[in-house]
């Protein structure tokens, strides 16, 4: 509406931003509009003279009750009743859909997420990664993307050596506590689990691997493979544990066998962006923003790692994907510049500022109020999985989840069990619960609440709970916009909290047919955005607890 009266009031600032906000206090309306003192000083008049025009311009709205102008000139918007009661029949109509947005016009985007490497069991912090990378997929696709999964695993280089030698050891009966065993090795019980299905000769099947162990000890090639093949398989069950999946798996070890890795560094020689010194080749990062150079190919002959990276965005570039979302730990802020550099020194058509990142930063779990680091199976860390069997699928997943991945987390193990107010998990899945329980005993038919006359939803507790019903979409919007699904858990948890002072406050089984009808629809709304904000952080919506 503003941004057509921006067009007749000021045609010459017709491109101006038109910012919508939600004002702190109820008395000042529902929706407030600064339009008027942007354009004060352009327009060379009193903003509050300016909102006045801008309100006369604005096309007639049933759903407008009023305007107020406010201040130095706000423009306050107050929303009818009866067009706020309406979201109700929006939401019982759209179903699984409400929310859902098309921003994104059905195109295509790439989000690579956890992206482990094949040396042992997931850790909280590739729980932390998938949980925030399978929330923004899942909110992406509801802002109307088209929304490919993928997870690359590094199953080249040193790690990957370290883990065969270690394997190795441990099929010939060398322990970690010998003397000989070598610093970098894995240390874990699941390395021993390895070992044992090796020398069995069981078989194992990874995504598109399947091997058979040899029970050779000294087969290092042999080990190798099954070795990565079977912590792959491994990770999967803890994926799949989480409720993550994913449509494309990507192996490094690929892009040395196919050539992309050479093919690579040939366009990069080619670009002119390199150099020799120093036995090393180089490449000239600082053309792109670097602080330096940084080498590509060491004097030995490898590569370091930034280069197979360069290999394999270049390869999802031409999979026609034209927006990449990368979820990693903090740990990789530093590769970032380097591999933007390289794929603009590619100079094959990659925008600037490709690929974007979500980087997420470390976990720390407590129980007892003491902090746990380690795991018997894997040794030195808390594993995914012991979050799962302790705490449950749900309640991981939300912990994980719930706030900005820039910040560090610390994840109370006893909070995440407790069924109580304070654990914002069991807070919104109660108030489903609750929902649930009343429409039970109400026993009629839920359809019929899709039709029912919402004209008596008039409290104080009802209209905030309407205007929440209506703002969200704007978080689904949001959300996606920013790549920041923890907005979704916020708007749940204050959702929720609305919705238990209302029912703490109502009846809802009363005499009265217009009424009971009434505010049936409303928590049958109330509970069908709860299910959709919930499947999108992957968390069930119980009926009873």
């Amino acid at each position: 509406m503003f941004a057509q009266a921006l067009r007749e009031v000021a045609p010459d600032h017709a491109g101006a931003t038109v910012l919508i906000e939600r004002p702190k206090l109820a008395l000042h309306g529902d929706y407030a509009c600064n339009l008027a003192m942007q354009l004060t000083k352009s327009l060379r008049r009193p903003p509050r003279d300016i909102a006045q025009a801008l309100i006369a311009a604005l096309p007639e709205s049933a759903a407008v009750e009023k305007m107020e102008i406010a201040g130095a000139g706000f423009i306050n918007v107050f929303i009818a009743t009866r067009a706020k009661q309406s979201v109700v029949q929006d939401v019982l109509l759209a179903g699984a859909g409400y929310g859902h947005v098309h921003v994104g016009g059905g195109r295509k985007v790439q989000v690579e997420f956890v992206s482990a490497n094949p040396t042992g069991p997931l850790h909280v912090g590739h729980g932390r990664g998938a949980a925030v990378g399978d929330c923004l997929c899942r909110v992406l696709h509801a802002a109307g993307w088209n929304v490919t999964r993928e997870f690359y695993y590094n199953d080249a280089g040193a790690q990957i050596d370290n883990l065969t030698h270690s394997v190795q050891l441990r099929c010939k009966g060398v322990t970690p506590d010998d003397p000989s065993w070598p610093e970098g090795g894995y240390r874990g019980d699941y390395i021993a689990d390895v070992a044992r299905s090796y020398m069995a000769k069981e078989n194992v099947e990874a995504d598109d691997q399947h091997l058979t162990g040899a029970g050779d000890v000294d087969d290092t090639e042999a080990i190798r493979h099954f070795a990565v093949a079977y912590l792959r398989r491994e990770q999967d069950l803890d994926l799949r544990a989480f409720e993550v999946e994913f449509d494309v798996f990507s192996l490094e070890s690929a892009l040395y066998a196919e050539g992309k890795v050479e093919e690579t560094v040939n366009k990069l020689i080619a670009s002119g962006h390199t150099y020799q010194q120093d036995d090393a080749l180089w490449l000239r990062t600082t053309d792109f923003g670097d602080d330096k150079d940084r080498v590509m190919r060491k004097s030995d002959g490898g590569y370091t790692y930034f280069v197979p990276d360069v290999a394999y965005h270049l390869d999802k570039w031409r999979r026609g994907f034209e927006r990449v979302i990368n979820e990693q730990g903090a740990d990789h802020h530093s590769t970032i510049t380097r591999v933007r550099a390289g794929l603009q020194a590619l100079d094959a058509g990659i925008p600037g500022g490709w690929p974007d990142y979500v980087l997420h930063q470390m976990v720390t779990v407590l129980k007892n109020g003491e902090e746990v680091k380690i795991s018997k199976r894997a040794g030195s860390y808390v594993t995914l999985r012991d979050l799962i069997d302790e705490v449950g699928c749900d309640a991981t997943r939300y912990f994980l989840a719930a706030r900005h991945p820039d910040s560090q987390l610390v994840f109370d193990i006893d909070l995440a069990k407790s069924q109580s107010n304070d654990n914002p998990v069991y807070y919104i899945q109660y108030a489903h619960a609750r929902i649930h329980a009343v429409l039970a005993q109400w026993g009629g038919d839920r359809q019929g609440l899709h039709h029912a006359d919402v004209s008596a939803l008039e409290s104080d507790y009802e209209t905030v709970l309407l205007q929440k019903m209506i703002d969200y979409p704007e978080v689904i919007e949001r959300a996606a916009e920013e790549l920041a699904p923890h907005l979704v858990a916020f708007y749940l948890k204050d959702f929720a909290a609305d919705f238990h002072s209302y029912y703490n406050a109502s009846r809802f089984l009363v005499e009265d047919e217009q009424v009971r009808l009434a505010r049936l629809a409303l928590i049958a709304a109330i509970a069908q955005i709860i299910r959709n904000g919930l499947a999108l952080l992957g968390v069930s919506a119980p009926e009873k607890m």
